[in-house]
């Protein structure tokens, strides 16, 4: 029944949208968000302890590599009953007011929220509405929270996610547990958000409702894992962009072209309301682990991605490993820390942070400059585009091919001085010159 009503309540809003066009959004997001990245945390994975004491002394390192906030994982005690591997998965919430011992104490976790905020970085957790642990205690105390197959069994949200069990959110009751434990950890501990796992298998109007109340408290910020615009009308400031990472795959694999980004972007614009931040990723936790390294995915083209994703409009992604450009697939159930090396890539994540925040052609949803593409003479293979605010320019030009192009381009947004964001190389660029790209290079010309 809960999923027939949110399917319902999507239709209803894709005809909304094609009456009366581009929605509208009440959604505040937080002063602060406007000119940050991302940076996804696998507590697990990231150090051979996999503790909290460990991790924070790479607080200084991603502090200089210009983070702006963390995305942990879910830190609660994970499900022993059905687990999956050694260790089990993340997202089998056990108990949601409590950290678990394998990671540290709770006194550790406010002490860490505490040290990140103190250092200008901000904090939102990964949360798990929809399901629990086989043995959570409300199985045992509540058991009319969890939905019922035709025989009266408790059952997974979906088959394959065996180690949980899916809450019901026909009951209101279900709705003030999980608004008490999300309230807990933004008042006691002073988390900055919330990343809102599998958001659109939960009612639009729960996620609402959360926003408003934990508003009350201090200014949130709120990731869904979900790309459905009503999500952004009253609860969510960002949502995921697979539309655009699978595009982006695609391009690697030659089914589509550099252009279809252009459509793709013209696409979003129209879906989604002018404040939305959409997320921008070549990887994460489920890519990685289930999909293939961003290395499986786009090769030579990986860093080449990341600009992309870095400079149109949106909020780029890190996960962890990236800057150490990590090759292996990180396992999902059991111990597997990344091999961190001499953090081959951290100099060029770092560069992408710091154009983020010092320049407004890049901010995040509206206080960011407009796409304008920037038509060239191999539109199915480079990409190029510019972003203007204020005094701000950008212009963008990447190679999204494994062949060399001489690229000439006919358009009066192109010249300009500029300046190379990357070697520092000024650049004087007339509209009757071309130029010549190597496979997978990308330039990022800052004018100001």
């Amino acid at each position: 029944m809960k999923r027939y009503f949110i399917f319902l309540g999507i239709i209803m809003f894709s005809f909304m949208f094609n009456l009366f066009g581009q929605p509208k959004s009440s959604v505040k997001s937080p002063a602060w968000s406007y000119n940050l990245n991302i940076y996804e945390v696998n507590l697990r994975q990231f150090t051979p302890s996999g503790t909290i004491k460990e991790f924070r002394t790479h607080l200084p390192r991603l502090k200089e590599m210009g983070v702006g906030i963390l995305w942990f994982m879910p830190i609660h005690p994970i499900g022993e009953k059905n687990r999956k591997g050694t260790l089990g998965s993340y997202y089998s919430v056990k108990d949601y007011f409590a950290v678990d011992p394998a990671y540290g104490t709770m006194d550790e976790f406010k002490a860490l929220v505490k040290e990140i905020q103190s250092m200008g970085m901000y904090v939102i957790l990964d949360w798990v509405a929809n399901h629990t642990a086989w043995d959570h205690p409300l199985t045992i105390t509540n058991p009319e929270f969890f939905t019922r197959d035709s025989l009266g069994n408790k059952m997974p949200p979906v088959p394959d996610w065996s180690d949980v069990v899916d809450l019901n959110f026909d009951k209101k009751e279900v709705w003030k547990y999980m608004y008490n434990a999300l309230e807990f950890w933004v008042r006691e501990v002073n988390v900055d958000g919330y990343r809102c796992d599998v958001a659109a298998m939960v009612p639009f109007e729960f996620w609402d409702e959360a926003r408003k109340r934990l508003d009350k408290i201090k200014p949130v910020f709120m990731l869904a894992e979900a790309e459905e615009p009503k999500h952004h009308i009253k609860a969510f400031d960002m949502s995921y962009s697979w539309e655009m990472h699978h595009l982006w795959a695609k391009i690697y694999r030659e089914e589509k072209k550099a252009s279809d980004i252009v459509a793709e972007l013209k696409k979003e614009k129209k879906k989604f309301p002018k404040n939305a931040f959409r997320m921008r990723f070549t990887t994460n936790h489920d890519e990685n682990s289930w999909n293939g390294t961003e290395f499986e995915k786009f090769g030579d083209g990986a860093k080449t991605f990341a600009v992309v994703g870095a400079t149109i409009p949106g909020m780029f992604l890190i996960y962890t490993g990236q800057e150490s450009a990590n090759k292996k697939r990180l396992d999902f159930f059991e111990k597997d820390a990344v091999k961190w090396g001499n953090f081959v890539s951290q100099d060029f994540y770092s560069r992408l942070n710091s154009l983020k925040k010092e320049n407004k052609a890049l901010w995040n949803g509206e206080k960011g400059g407009e796409f304008i593409n920037v038509n060239n003479s191999s539109p199915d293979k480079i990409l190029s585009f510019i972003r203007k605010k204020d005094n701000n320019k950008i212009l963008v030009i990447a190679n999204l091919s494994k062949e060399k192009k001489d690229v000439s381009f006919q358009d009066k947004n192109y010249s300009g001085t500029y300046t190379d964001a990357f070697s520092g190389e000024k650049i004087n660029l007339t509209k009757e010159e071309s130029l010549q790209l190597t496979p997978w290079s990308y330039k990022v010309l800052i004018s100001r």
